[in-house]
């Protein structure tokens, strides 16, 4: 069974302003995406709306067989986690604190912590490789440990599906290589990742399929490398073929 399945799908901001429409896709188990294409595209409002986070327009969004719409918010928390752009509200957070917040579906947010929920706080920060960080407070980390403390958090919520926008963006090129190469390795414990990314070259490398939007287009998908190869990428994103070869 397809952990997020899409048909028919139509996003946008109301009836004067639809990004795309008749998006039919679907995440199995154990796949990395790339949701590739240009600023302002709606890369993050396609990531909002098969959250629950953007009311959508038009057709069905599926979370493990079930209508989103009959989801409740905490039963949604339980199926997909959230990576959205930008830092953490508040800075004076611990690492620990942070990615303890990953337990909210099932502590409630008094945060009444028990031993299966420390244990699964625990496997997140050793999965992220971050042990050395975790009594640190988040203003004294970098964008690139603050970016891995954040998929930690994502991964102590338990869900089979994480979602993360532009999770390398502001990164240097090693913090870069190194969340993806994260990533991936999540991905071969039997969870399934989407990324919004404008790193072409470098996800390309891990990813296992490509989702493309573009301005009035219907979505481009496909594997990385086949689109590269054939030039379908570079033509469908309006860049030069050899850009990527």
């Amino acid at each position: 069974m397809a952990l997020l399945e899409t048909k028919d799908l139509t996003i946008g901001y109301g009836a004067n302003k639809v990004l795309m429409r008749d998006i039919n896709l679907e995440i199995s188990p154990g796949q990395l995406i790339g949701l590739v294409g240009q600023n302002g595209v709606g890369k993050s409002t396609f990531i909002r709306t098969i959250c629950g986070l953007h009311t959508k327009l038009a057709g069905n969004i599926s979370l493990s067989g079930s209508s989103i719409e009959e989801l409740n918010p905490k039963d949604i928390a339980k199926k997909i986690s959230v990576v959205l752009t930008g830092k953490p509200d508040s800075l004076n957070l611990s690492v620990l604190e942070l990615i303890a917040l990953g337990r909210h579906p099932y502590s409630g947010w008094l945060g009444n912590l028990k031993k299966y929920d420390k244990e699964k706080i625990e496997e997140s920060i050793s999965a992220m490789e971050i042990n050395y960080l975790a009594e640190k407070r988040l203003y004294e980390l970098s964008d690139g440990q603050i970016q891995k403390v954040m998929i930690a958090r994502a991964l102590a919520q338990e869900t089979d599906l994480i979602i993360l926008d532009e999770p390398t963006s502001h990164l240097d090129l090693k913090n870069k290589i190194d969340v993806l190469d994260l990533l991936k390795k999540i991905t071969n414990s039997g969870k399934s990742v989407l990324i919004s990314t404008h790193e072409i070259q470098l996800s390309a490398q891990v990813c296992d399929s490509f989702w493309c939007m573009d301005f009035g287009q219907k979505m481009l998908i496909g594997e990385p490398r086949e689109l590269i190869l054939t030039g379908k990428l570079q033509k469908y994103l309006h860049i030069p073929k050899e850009t990527l070869l």
